[in-house]
């Protein structure tokens, strides 16, 4: 059994022989289209059992700044490349991923621990953000406006036209290493941007492998660069006033502190969550708690968008712990290249030991554990907690992590109210087919989404997606992150008087 893991990302020196055996290799970082290796690097290991799994090249302050000039520049030629160019770049690298799959699956398997069946979902969904986004490249509209409105004014048009905004720095996450990636990389070619990535420290090696495809389809060199590197080195990525727009996702804390030092750049922030989901009386109690063992702890709960909170009416609220219980308690959890594996480790050994204290927390206040709890090494076993106080970490924090609380309601509005009781807003969901409440809870849970009959963690990368309160600011899903990373242009006209 794994123990519990070291850094996950130590700095180090390359030795003079090389690095040690590594499953995936050494990385250098991708700056203008090459892959030069630095002093420093970091060594990526496994969070199921701590295998070093890669080594990869740190940017430093003079790579940055290369990478910035030389986006900036490329910036004059990505910006004319015509839309049927873009539209067949972006199907390229599409369809490089699809003929990379499983190497893509174990890649994320391994560094990020994800179980392989989970992987090759989200590779699944890569290829699929990209295909889209090469659709929305045809797609990117402007529109007449008449201004003769007012008298005086007789002949005049405006013409609206989208262009493409300048260099775009994404900042990703380790959950969602290959994806997350995508849906800041695939909107801005879409647009005609040059964009930046800085991946995960943890999770590096799915962004360089994306930046190799992106290379191979004929996007310009100068136009996309991966740069692994510190968060101290990384600032100018965030402050530099020659990047128009800042994709992060990540923490709040992080997130709010990287807009207040963005400048007048546009920023989109897609941050936690701490996700409810209502199971009124007259769902389908079987079909609601399938779901919600399949929210709340696939990547072991390690999702913005993971089912954290579940408030189940009193007349069947016994009916759904009962269905519940047994789906959790059949989960299997453990290596993540086991074909078997439903759920495989936390991140790293803070993770995890920070998910066990706050379920001993929670326990020690006076919450009942109905399942799970045991935790180790980075395994913690997904745990189904009732009797929660709203101030209890888990409940009111946002866990990451295979933890579910339950609790049944009297009133549907009692459990709007509880659901809305949060500083994050997300996604929320709800189990009934009445519309009434429906557009009640649609109309009193301020999330960014709400999704009916299904659980909070359901998303389709082409729809709008993003948070409100502490979740976050702006909207992923490639159509409106397409929108965000153009400008509006207005062209106004006055027709000569040919009379």
């Amino acid at each position: 059994m794994p123990t519990p893991n070291r850094l996950r990302a130590s700095e180090t020196r390359a030795a003079a022989g090389g690095p040690q055996s590594s499953e995936l290799g050494e990385y250098g970082i991708l700056l203008n289209g090459q892959w030069p290796k630095m002093d420093a690097a970091i060594e990526v290991h496994s969070p199921y059992d701590d295998a070093l799994v890669a080594v990869v090249h740190l940017a430093g302050p003079k790579e940055i700044e290369a990478a910035i000039a030389v986006s900036a520049k490329a910036f004059e030629a990505t910006r004319k490349i015509p839309s049927w160019e873009r539209e067949k770049i972006l199907n390229a690298i599409s369809e490089e991923i699809q003929a990379r799959h499983e190497e893509f699956a174990r890649t994320i398997a391994l560094e990020a621990g994800k179980p392989i069946r989970t992987a090759r979902a989200e590779v699944d969904r890569a290829v699929y953000t990209f295909r889209i986004a090469a659709e929305e490249t045809k797609r990117i509209y402007g529109e007449i406006v008449p201004l003769d409105w007012l008298p005086g004014n007789e002949g005049r048009m405006a013409h609206v036209r989208r262009v493409p905004l300048g260099p775009v720095v994404g900042i990703s996450p380790f959950n969602f290493p290959l994806n997350l990636v995508a849906h800041k990389v695939a909107p801005a070619l879409a647009a005609g941007n040059p964009i930046i990535i800085r991946p995960s420290s943890a999770t590096p090696v799915s962004a360089l492998k994306l930046g190799e495809v992106i290379l191979e389809a004929g996007w310009p060199a100068g136009g996309c660069h991966v740069l692994p590197c510190s968060t101290e080195d990384a600032a100018p990525l965030v402050e530099d006033d020659r990047v128009r727009k800042l994709s992060f996702t990540g923490s709040p804390a992080v997130g709010w502190m990287l807009k207040r030092n963005a400048g007048m750049k546009r920023v989109t922030l897609e941050l936690g969550g701490n996700a409810g989901v209502i199971v009124h009386s007259d769902a389908d109690v079987a079909h609601a708690a399938s779901r919600v063992a399949w929210g709340g702890f696939s990547y072991a709960g390690q999702s913005c968008i993971s089912v954290q909170r579940v408030y189940a009416a009193e007349p069947i609220y016994k009916d759904f712990v009962d269905e519940l219980i047994p789906l959790v308690e059949s989960i299997v959890v453990g290596d993540p290249l086991d074909e078997k594996t439903d759920v495989g480790p936390l991140i790293d050994g803070s993770a995890a030991e920070r998910v066990e204290a706050w379920i001993k927390e929670a326990v020690d206040g006076g919450a009942r554990l109905l399942t799970g709890g045991q935790r180790d090494g980075n395994l913690v076993q997904p745990t189904v907690l009732e009797n929660l106080d709203p101030t209890m970490s888990v409940s009111c924090k946002e866990v990451f992590g295979p933890v579910v609380g339950v609790d049944p309601y009297a009133a549907f509005e009692q459990a709007v109210q509880a659901v809305d009781d949060s500083e994050f807003g997300l996604q929320a969901g709800v189990f009934t087919s009445d519309w009434d409440l429906i557009q009640y809870a649609f109309d009193n849970i301020e999330v960014g989404g709400l999704m009916v009959n299904e659980v909070s963690t359901f998303r389709i990368d082409h729809m709008p997606y993003g948070g409100v309160k502490q979740s976050g600011l702006g909207r992923e899903g490639l159509r409106y992150a397409i929108e965000e990373m153009t400008e509006m242009k207005l062209l106004t006209y006055k027709r000569r008087d040919i009379r």
